[in-house]
């Protein structure tokens, strides 16, 4: 590692620095991105996240408010922490998320609560080389339907004897496993962070373990931010104006114990998993995407196998059709945007399993924008995926990292519409979303590696997440907040849910708790 940094820092010794930084994942981020307003991303490949440098993200993000004072300027428009030179920038700020809260609906009447405590560092270093790094340790009291979740995903670890599989240690996701803390809370640690290198403007790139997302919705049924971070590596080349093409490779792993080891700890049973991605963008209105996802098998809780060579191979489809299910599990889908008017954007996904057209996923959404002295966006989208889709006939190729779904959070067997509805008026921001859910033979262990035996589930989940608050900055979305969250129906399980936060939040990442 020492030695690429070296390498890379004689590259570009020659030029200022430059933006090569990723643009953050949270929602708050992406509904600006997509706004149809920035003519900076009209349409773009939808593969998540993009440089700040190529959208221009500093123009959407600055905050014109006057400051009198220094302290103002680094509080409301700035990191808390900023180190500027001819060839360098380094910003440094805190990443808190403190809020307190009670779920009415709960007879236990326990406190919720978050206690996160962070740093986020990133970096630019001459023209071509940038880098970002954050670190959280957390503390949490969820809802009882969260919990109950968290708790059924967690960590396999086998029986000797019986060979029978047991659950211990929650996972959470988009974060990391947890240990037990105050009998039903959770305590968990993780630290994410990518370099990234733009040797020259038409390629850049990256490595780490940042979370990808792909896609223009709220969702994506091809890939997502709701899986734990993992080690990556990442090619984007822009071909020509009309044409881009994405390499990404990771290390993803079945959170299940090997049965045999010699170490203080067993290891978890690895697998690889690659994605291939070529968009054309036929105007500056219409890009279509051609997805390919692989999982391919390293080995069981006894054994170990070398990666396959076709792991690298950058082209689509081929994979799918030479390998054998036991070695690999074949994603294909398709990933559209269109800019339909200066406010208006439609957007869709379609994905099948292995090539069967009996297990699919597929999506379709709208996104409006409006409002000349603020910012307001009204969104619908529409989320499908069959039953077994994501299952592997070999189910340690199941579409998962760490337990967790890789795709939408839900896993498969449902119909889901959400309306979302974001304003946001000099600092003053206000928020709605409702998910609807329509389940058939639904199993939220349905993706696990092993199988569990649980009940299928048919009928309704509602909710709602009212939310409002303070954004004190923009850079690193620190707010102030109240937020309501409701859920109920004929399968809301455990039970319904009437719970009320407030705190204080920097919500750069993602935390998928409607499902």
């Amino acid at each position: 590692m020492r030695i690429l940094i070296v390498i890379l820092l004689f590259l570009g010794v020659h030029f200022s620095y430059s933006q090569q930084n990723t643009v953050l994942l949270h929602s708050f981020y992406k509904d600006q991105l997509f706004n149809t307003k920035n003519s900076h991303y009209s349409t773009g490949s939808g593969f998540l996240p993009v440089l700040e440098g190529d959208v221009h993200s500093d123009r959407w993000l600055r905050d014109s408010s006057v400051q009198y004072y220094d302290g103002g300027e680094r509080i409301f428009k700035q990191h808390l922490f900023e180190f500027k030179g001819d060839d360098y920038h380094l910003s440094i700020s805190p990443i808190v998320d403190f809020s307190i809260g009670k779920d009415f609906s709960d007879t236990a009447k326990k406190r919720l609560f978050q206690n996160t405590r962070g740093i986020f560092i990133e970096g630019d270093l001459m023209k071509n080389f940038s880098f970002s790094t954050s670190i959280y340790e957390n503390q949490a009291r969820f809802t009882r339907y969260e919990s109950s979740f968290y708790q059924s995903i967690g960590e396999l670890y086998p029986n000797q004897t019986t060979g029978i599989y047991t659950t211990q240690n929650a996972v959470i996701p988009g974060s990391a496993r947890s240990k037990p803390f105050k009998e039903d809370a959770f305590d968990y640690a993780y630290a994410v962070g990518n370099i990234v290198y733009r040797p020259w403007q038409q390629l850049a790139i990256s490595a780490g373990n940042t979370s990808q997302f792909i896609g223009d919705g709220y969702r994506s049924v091809l890939l997502s931010d709701n899986a734990l971070p993992t080690p990556f590596v990442r090619l984007d080349y822009k071909i020509n104006t009309h044409w881009e093409f994405n390499y990404l490779r990771m290390r993803s792993m079945n959170f299940m114990r090997k049965a045999v080891y010699n170490t203080v700890e067993a290891y978890y049973e690895t697998k690889g998993t690659s994605v291939n991605y070529l968009t054309f963008r036929a105007t500056d209105k219409l890009a279509i995407s051609l997805f390919e996802s692989v999982v391919w098998y390293r080995g069981d809780s006894i054994t170990s196998s070398p990666i396959n060579p076709l792991y690298f191979n950058p082209i689509p489809v081929i994979n799918g059709l030479i390998v054998k299910d036991s070695q690999a599990s074949q994603l294909l889908g398709l990933n559209f945007s269109l800019v339909a008017s200066e406010n208006q954007r439609f957007y869709g996904q379609f994905v099948v399993s292995n090539f069967s057209l009996s297990h699919f996923a597929a999506q379709v959404g709208y996104r409006n924008y409006f409002g000349k002295k603020c910012f307001s966006m009204i969104q619908v989208e529409y989320n499908y995926a069959t039953k077994d889709m994501y299952v592997a006939s070999n189910i340690r190729l199941n579409y998962t990292h760490g337990n967790v779904a890789m795709a939408h959070p839900k896993g498969n067997s449902f119909h889901e519409i959400i309306l979302r509805y974001s304003y946001d008026k000099k600092r003053w921001y206000a928020g709605f979303r409702t998910n609807l859910y329509l389940l058939k033979d639904y199993r939220s262990t349905a993706l696990l590696s092993v199988p569990k035996e649980q009940l299928a589930i048919d009928g309704t989940i509602i909710l709602h997440h009212v939310e409002c608050g303070y954004r004190v900055n923009r850079k690193m979305n620190l707010c102030f907040f109240v937020s309501g969250d409701f859920r109920y129906g004929s399968a809301a399980d455990p039970s319904m849910t009437s719970a009320l936060n407030f705190g204080l939040r920097t919500a750069i990442n993602n935390r998928y708790s409607d499902f």
